[in-house]
């Protein structure tokens, strides 16, 4: 049990390198860009910043969550684009629909569904809470890190890519062994029971971040078990590790715990909505 918790957590750990690379390069050319410059390239992409995280964010894996995670603590994206990037990351669900014959129907209404989600979520908050924003700065990031006393880009974002790896692996690996504890099976008669409740266990489920979760709320929605609003409450409300990145990278820790808190709240509200419409 422990060596297949630890072999899971270290494969999924090496599937996100690239994309934590990816976003720490980003932000570490922002940062040695002038502040006139990088305000003027974030004030044309704040606007359709949650239009495009929601269209990335459907992409089936968790990669881009991770991104938007880092992204954000920089402060290089707003938080409505974080939220529509959350609330629209697939993860493994697409592609455990996928390997079921005639489930085409059902992968477009769950990403347009997910898509529109994201958007006016982020819209809305982006609307509301755009000041809030504006007031972080990238250098919160590389408080005594270290890395700023270095020159260049890539190794500052390699040193911070190898500590927010190490922290996932360790992370990982525990969650999973939990999870090996408890037993999906558990998981499963708690979920599976048809009541009004349904959205907000599934939603507390999505919360986990762990493709884990999303595998489960799939496969009880093609079992019948669980109604199309709880399984869009439960994969909206995951966002893969991207929320336990954010929880790493990001200060003050009552903001992410608000954010989290925001991103439920949605994704009950979403899968409440749709389970009276579909």
């Amino acid at each position: 049990m422990i060596l297949d918790a630890l072999l899971d957590a270290v494969l999924d750990t090496l599937r996100l390198l690239p994309f934590l690379l990816a976003a720490f390069l980003v932000i570490e050319a922002m940062e040695h860009y002038s502040n006139q410059y990088s305000n003027r390239i974030l004030a044309r992409v704040g606007k359709a910043g949650p239009f495009l995280g929601a269209v990335l964010g459907c992409i089936p894996q968790c990669g881009f969550s991770v991104a938007a995670a880092n992204l954000y603590s920089g402060g290089l994206i707003t938080l409505g684009t974080l939220l529509a990037v959350f609330l629209s990351t697939s993860d493994e669900a697409v592609l455990i629909l996928m390997a079921h014959p005639g489930s085409g129907r059902v992968i477009g209404s769950l990403l347009i569904w997910k898509v529109v989600i994201g958007i006016v979520a982020g819209c809305l908050v982006d609307l509301l809470f755009r000041k809030r924003k504006e007031e972080k700065r990238i250098e919160e990031m590389c408080k005594n890190c270290g890395c700023s006393d270095t020159s260049g880009v890539l190794r500052p974002a390699l040193l911070h890519t190898v500590r927010l790896g190490a922290y996932l692996l360790v992370f990982t690996f525990c969650l999973n062994l939990v999870l090996e504890l408890i037993g999906i099976e558990q998981l499963s008669r708690i979920l599976g029971k048809d009541t009004l409740f349904q959205p907000f266990l599934a939603a507390l489920l999505g919360l986990i971040p762990n493709c884990a979760s999303s595998v489960l709320i799939t496969e009880l929605y093609l079992t019948g078990s669980l109604s199309f609003g709880a399984a869009i409450a439960g994969l909206c409300a995951g966002a893969g590790v991207g929320a336990a990145v954010l929880f790493r990278s990001n200060h003050p820790m009552r903001e992410n715990v608000w954010i989290l808190a925001l991103l439920y709240g949605c994704a009950v509200i979403s899968g409440l909505l749709l389970g009276g419409l579909v």
